[in-house]
């Protein structure tokens, strides 16, 4: 049964629902991702998540989505499958399933073409096929989502805490759901972090043991910024404390630059002037700079005068040099001035150079008259 518009007239609902309810099909509730194009079940979760999953991926003759909602972390972006059309500015749009493109990360505070609310859930799908899970995604309920013409069986009362544990093989690579070839890894870490539930902290904590591989130490710090708010603030200011890699470190700065807790930016200004690898100190430098602000400001003019490292001196200057121009052009040409450095000079007129600011070339002429 294809399921295409909540909002009907009020007779034809309660039809409908009746017609559904004979049937053995629950229609959805109003917060439900809406579907089309899909031949909708409904089911109760039997004994748990994980058996439940497991007997429908041994039933799956056809391919089959699986899908389900949680409640989900109170964060200022959403997830919607990429995939723009028929929508409206309050609306992610249809998420066309069977497209093999991944999620596209919205973040409200950023994007101004499409206004998206903080939603209370999220929806959770498992494309199963040949008794395996194929791949995951997960949506909004802002999404319509176009399953194909493939049967889609919803699934009810799930726990978000079993939703978590059933997502964590798939990013250890324990699954035996998991088919050979398939990797389902960023797939389910994405999803797990999605989830309010305190459990999916934990799993994220356990990601994060220095003899979990980098990638996925990597990995996992994006989404404790992204999703994780507090806790994944938290979790961050460990990773930058301890973890003994410094590429994962510079991940770390990342990390905290998408974070929307007003304290990730001191710990960006704390690894810029602190940290021991001249990369990561350089990586700070330069994310601070998109933040601006009188605080990254002055971390990036110190870099600059007391740095030790010439490298990251010059990765300083570039960093004025992504600053808006009313801050850092100013800046670049007392750098061009006054610095003792010849290379640190060298680097921030070829910044100035770059700028086409009329200040810029007002100080190259008066440079050139004398």
């Amino acid at each position: 049964m294809t399921r295409r518009n909540r909002i009907r007239p009020l007779r034809f609902v309660s039809l409908l629902s009746f017609l559904l309810l004979a049937l053995g099909i629950a229609p959805a509730r109003a917060d439900q991702s809406q579907l089309i194009n899909a031949k909708l079940e409904t089911r109760a979760v039997n004994q748990n998540l994980e058996s439940s999953v497991q007997q429908l991926a041994a039933e799956s003759t056809q391919p089959t989505w699986i899908a389900y909602e949680v409640q989900a972390t109170a964060s200022n972006h959403s997830q919607c499958c990429g995939e723009f059309r028929n929508g409206h500015p309050e609306s992610c749009g249809v998420c066309n399933l069977e497209q093999r493109h991944g999620n596209t990360f919205v973040d409200d505070e950023q994007n101004k073409t499409v206004k998206l609310e903080a939603q209370p859930e999220v929806t959770i799908l498992l494309r199963v096929d040949q008794k395996h899970v194929m791949r995951i995604r997960m949506a909004s309920v802002h999404c319509t989502l176009d399953a194909g013409g493939l049967r889609v069986v919803w699934l009810t009362g799930v726990k978000p805490g079993e939703s978590a544990a059933l997502l964590t093989p798939f990013v250890t690579g324990k699954s035996t759901l998991t088919s050979e070839g398939e990797d389902l890894r960023e797939q389910a870490l994405g999803a797990i972090a999605q989830h309010a539930d305190p459990s999916a902290d934990r799993i994220l904590a356990s990601f994060l043991a220095q003899d979990q591989p980098a990638s996925l130490r990597e990995k996992t710090s994006f989404w404790l910024g992204a999703s994780r708010g507090k806790s994944g603030l938290a979790l961050l200011e460990t990773m930058a404390k301890n973890d003994p890699d410094p590429d994962v470190r510079a991940k770390v700065v990342f990390a905290l630059f998408v974070s929307h807790e007003p304290e990730a930016v001191d710990d960006i200004i704390h690894m810029a002037k602190d940290d021991e690898s001249t990369h990561v100190r350089g990586q700070a430098l330069f994310w601070l700079a998109q933040k601006a602000g009188q605080k990254a400001s002055a971390t990036i003019t110190g870099a600059i005068q007391n740095d030790p490292d010439t490298e990251v001196k010059k990765k300083a200057v570039f960093a004025l040099s992504q600053m808006p121009k009313d801050e850092g052009v100013p800046k670049l040409i007392e750098v061009a001035q006054n610095n003792r450095n010849p290379e640190v000079r060298k680097q921030a007129m070829f910044w100035l150079g770059q700028s086409n600011d009329p200040r810029a070339l007002a100080f190259f002429e008066k440079i050139l008259s004398q």
